[in-house]
């Protein structure tokens, strides 16, 4: 039998919409793989947060949490909660995908919570922080390109070539690397990430 692809493992999560994971709210436990910032600005409330960057260490807990009960994974947009659920089906982590993400969950009007005490001023959501990062690089190697030597214009090729690799993989370092500043990786109004996970382990 042929190993499944990453893409089989994708397509054989379940999607939500807003709507259905609001009435089954109470039943699920939900995760939300945005980073501890992203996170803080507004989720779906009674989410757990684990970035997606920290969750192969976070695949024990979830498959405890998923033997419970169902499993949702939430971002903002969608893109990092279908990337999040294809790693853990891929575990053999049964998992639900939120279709369109927080945002989509507050355009239908339903409430975010945020904790105590989290910045009045929201950071801004991941991908919008990569397309901000990659158009001022075009840009500059573009300007640089024109007013300085030809060469810098390789800048602008390669970011290019980086967002056609990112569509192609579903993947994006940029937003793993911007993932890292620390105005991304704020934990203050959160709880710590090994908290989390006995939160998740233990059903709390």
């Amino acid at each position: 039998m042929n190993k499944p692809s990453s893409n089989d493992s994708r397509d054989s999560v379940a999607l939500l919409d807003a709507d259905q994971a609001r009435a089954r709210l109470d039943t699920l436990t939900v995760v939300d793989v945005r980073t501890p910032a992203e996170y803080a600005s507004g989720h779906v409330p009674g989410a757990l947060n684990v970035p997606l960057d920290r969750l192969g260490q976070a695949v024990p807990a979830l498959r405890e949490a998923a033997g419970r009960g169902e499993l949702l994974v939430v971002c903002q947009s969608g893109n990092r909660s279908a990337s999040a659920a294809a790693q853990l089906a891929a575990q053999g982590v049964p998992v639900l995908d939120l279709t369109g993400g927080t945002g989509g969950w507050a355009a239908r009007g339903h409430a975010l919570d945020r904790p105590e005490g989290a910045p009045a001023k929201a950071v801004w959501a991941m991908d919008r922080q990569v397309r901000l990062v990659a158009g001022s690089l075009v840009l500059l190697g573009l300007v640089l390109g024109l007013l300085v030597h030809p060469a810098f214009q390789l800048l602008s090729a390669g970011i290019a070539g980086g967002l056609v690799f990112s569509a192609l993989t579903n993947t994006c370092g940029m937003a793993a690397m911007l993932g890292k500043l620390p105005y991304n990786r704020a934990t203050a109004c959160g709880l710590p990430l090994d908290a989390t996970l006995e939160r998740l382990r233990q059903g709390a």
